[in-house]
């Protein structure tokens, strides 16, 4: 009879050791994020119409961050995915997002040919109806300026789905409790957890879109609806209480321009004038590979209320890679009625005198890794 070779521990142990990396290859992780910081110069601050030079913590052309992105293809066109991202104050090096360690997004789920299902804390679908069209986006100086929760539009405890079919993209997200972060420790933090199981509507959130492009134009709708609670801010105090948006927008690429605008009409039974419309329109031209200018008009009016603030933006970027760039950007606001709102979504403390005007100015470096 043949004697069986016998074949030591050890060389089990180290052969499925060498099999981890061909195991492996199908799951990919990237680390990646934007350092973003200048200095800034605001004028007209409060009745006493001072001035400030700071280094602002929240933005410049967009705000700083650092994240881990990774996906593992788990065969039949099916992938598991997963997002961490953590937004960060380049002045101080502290947390943003109400102090999260995750605050921008901390999400995991499954993608295939049918469309992408996520779990966590992710954006609406507000943010992503007014990715293209906003040309400055979440720059200091811009729409987060009129409203604040426009580059902030994320929902703690949502589920979400996205899909694209062609030109046309569809989503939705419905949180079960909005945020969880204490008011005033962040521009949107509105102190209203939920998941509350004596009042089920208390802090709920839910959006959708609908979105259309080709290779030189598009156009989206979406609707985002914030629940209140009691205790929240911004006035929401109860679960009967709504904050709407409807955006209505487009874009279009022409040449090397690219145009974009749209409409905002926000519905907010927490504000004494709960009615307001934002209209915006701006556009991009690359002058060289390297030299980029942006510029756009915003305004926000209140309905029944002589309450109105026009805005004015620019920036002008020059590209010394992919990765470094250096910018100076500046805005002018011009507050009607009771508004006191800041040129400045940079940093809070800025605010105009009520009926003021403002103007600010910025020049930064931005570093992409």
């Amino acid at each position: 009879m043949k004697k069986k070779k016998r074949i030591p521990a050890t060389t089990l142990v180290f052969g499925a050791l060498a099999g981890l990396p061909a195991m492996s290859m199908a799951q990919s992780v990237i680390l990646y994020g934007v350092v973003d910081t200048g200095i800034e110069y605001v004028s007209n601050i409060g009745t006493a119409r001072n001035s400030v030079v700071r280094m602002p913590g929240l933005a410049g052309t967009v705000p700083s961050r650092w994240g881990l992105r990774g996906s593992e293809d788990l065969g039949g066109g099916l992938k598991s995915i997963f997002v961490l991202e953590s937004g960060f104050a380049p002045d101080a090096g502290t947390s943003n997002q109400g102090g999260r360690l995750f605050g921008r997004q901390a999400l995991v789920g499954l993608s295939g040919g049918w469309g992408q299902v996520a779990f966590g804390r992710q954006y609406t679908m507000l943010f992503w109806s007014m990715l293209e069209p906003d040309m400055l986006g979440p720059n200091t100086f811009g729409s987060s300026s009129l409203d604040s929760y426009l580059p902030s539009s994320r929902a703690d405890n949502a589920v979400s789905y996205k899909g694209t079919f062609g030109g046309l993209t569809v989503g939705a997200t419905y949180s079960f409790g909005r945020d969880t972060a204490l008011a005033g420790s962040g521009p949107t933090a509105t102190q209203c957890a939920g998941e509350n199981p004596a009042d089920h509507r208390a802090c709920r959130e839910w959006s959708a879109l609908v979105k259309y492009e080709t290779g030189t134009w598009g156009a989206s709708v979406a609707y985002d609806s914030l629940r209140g609670g009691q205790g929240a801010a911004a006035g929401l105090t109860s679960s009967g209480l709504k904050d709407d948006r409807l955006a209505l927008n487009a874009y279009a690429n022409v040449g090397k321009a690219k145009l974009g605008g749209g409409v905002i009409r926000r519905d907010n039974d927490g504000s004494p004038t709960p009615r307001s419309d934002l209209w915006f329109g701006g556009a991009s031209y690359a002058i060289t590979p390297a030299l980029s200018v942006d510029g756009e008009v915003f305004l926000l009016r209140y309905h029944n209320s002589p309450n109105k603030a026009w805005l004015y933006a620019a920036r002008g970027t020059y590209a010394f890679s992919r990765r470094t760039s250096v910018y100076g950007t500046a805005g002018f606001i011009d507050n009607r009625g009771n508004l006191a709102l800041s040129v400045s979504s940079g940093a809070a403390g800025a605010g105009a005198a009520p009926g003021g005007n403002q103007f600010g100015a910025m020049v930064g470096v931005k570093h992409i890794f």
